[in-house]
């Protein structure tokens, strides 16, 4: 520095700071040998803080206002300096200014997925982001714990550490939430005050605060994703074979269409297929003559006999449960229970239960055993003579 620069900031008395960065959190004022002269105006805007480091130590805080730096305004650098006799030459300081106003949307987001277990889908890894701003409660601690000496400290510098805590109290609370990932969409309010809460403590050691927190997404993995959209197509779907039905009608609606045609070339082939099916029918009850007289058509290479359905299956015989002195006795057919009616064991009032009955009923009340207890045997014969 030239002696003209060392002139000139003698005659500086004026102490200030304006920044139009949108970054900046620490800026030092920066004086020829430091020395600041005794009586030197110091203007301190709104949303600033100014802090007075006197040989390593910090020794005031400024608040918004215009100051004149004089020793009954300064009582720690009083004590230090013993400066009660009003000294007026300049005095070894530093001056950092500190940016108090919001440093507003700050990213974070998680690196790793996070996992934590679902109600409905057992364990899930999640992955989220949001934003969050930052500012300065306690410049003082802000400068001791994390600026140090540095001349010109920005945003970006603490931004990474505050992201550290965010997303490490982020897992905690979503990990003990128990909120359904399907839910969570609903909860990221609740969430983020969860998070807050927990980070305070942390950032307050640093001498800062999160005045807002912004969840503004929570997602799953992209192949969980894909199995999940699938099952909401389903269920949008409905009936399987009723909306197969619909496309295909759809698809026949549209003319010129591949699919159109491809349908038509099907419908005709089941059309040819069963036109050629009724005339094998009809020729099969004809006759054909010949040289050798007159021969059926069917006996010709070209009948084939037609395909026998088979039978259906034989019904499920019903059977029944007895409820005889607490207990659960069966499961007994029909003819089963007409043996017991001949024997005694199984009358009107005694309790009986099938699948798909509601509850257990009285035998005489169910039509299909009630006719048990009314077909009563024919008189015997009488007796040979």
């Amino acid at each position: 520095m030239g002696i003209l620069d060392f002139l000139t900031g003698e005659f500086i008395d004026v102490i200030a700071w304006t920044d139009d960065t949108r970054d900046t959190m620490v800026w030092r004022f920066e004086r020829y040998d430091h020395a600041i002269k005794y009586g030197a105006k110091l203007t301190v805007r709104e949303g600033q803080a100014a802090v007075f480091v006197h040989e390593g130590q910090i020794a005031d805080v400024f608040a918004p206002g215009l100051y004149q730096l004089e020793t009954n305004n300064m009582p720690v650098l009083t004590t230090l300096q013993h400066w009660d006799h009003g000294f007026s030459s300049p005095f070894k300081s530093e001056i950092y200014f500190v940016n108090t106003t919001r440093f507003n949307d700050l990213k974070w987001g998680t690196k790793n997925p996070v996992i934590c277990r679902d109600p409905e889908f057992g364990p899930v890894r999640l992955r989220a982001f949001g934003t969050y701003s930052m500012r300065v409660t306690d410049p003082a601690k802000f400068m001791a714990e994390i600026v140090g000496t540095d001349g010109e400290f920005t945003s970006d510098e603490i931004s990474f550490q505050i992201r550290n805590v965010i997303v490490q109290e982020f897992s905690r609370a979503v990990a003990a939430s128990s909120i359904p990932v399907l839910d969570m969409a609903a909860n990221t309010a609740d969430l983020g005050k969860l998070v807050v809460k927990a980070i305070e403590p942390v950032v307050a050691n640093y001498g800062l605060s999160t005045p807002e927190f912004y969840i503004e997404n929570i997602s799953l993995p992209e192949a969980v994703e894909a199995a999940l959209d699938k099952r909401t197509s389903m269920g949008i779907v409905g009936d399987l074979n009723r909306y197969m039905q619909f496309n295909a009608a759809e698809a026949m609606a549209q003319p010129g269409s591949g699919a159109a045609a491809g349908m038509g070339a099907a419908i005709g082939a089941g059309l040819g297929a069963g036109m050629g099916m009724a005339m094998g029918q009809t020729m099969a009850g004809q006759t054909m003559a010949g040289p050798w007289g007159t021969v059926p058509a069917a006996a010709q290479p070209m009948a084939q006999p037609a395909a026998m359905a088979p039978p259906p299956p034989p019904p499920v015989e019903k059977v029944w449960h007895l409820a005889v002195n607490g207990q659960t006795q069966g499961p007994y057919g029909r003819g089963h229970l007409g043996r017991m009616v001949s024997e005694g064991s199984f009358s009107r009032d005694t309790l009986v239960w099938t699948p798909g009955q509601d509850g257990w009923k009285p035998a005489g009340e169910i039509t299909e055993l009630a006719q048990l207890f009314t077909i009563a045997p024919p008189p015997p014969p009488p007796p040979a003579q």
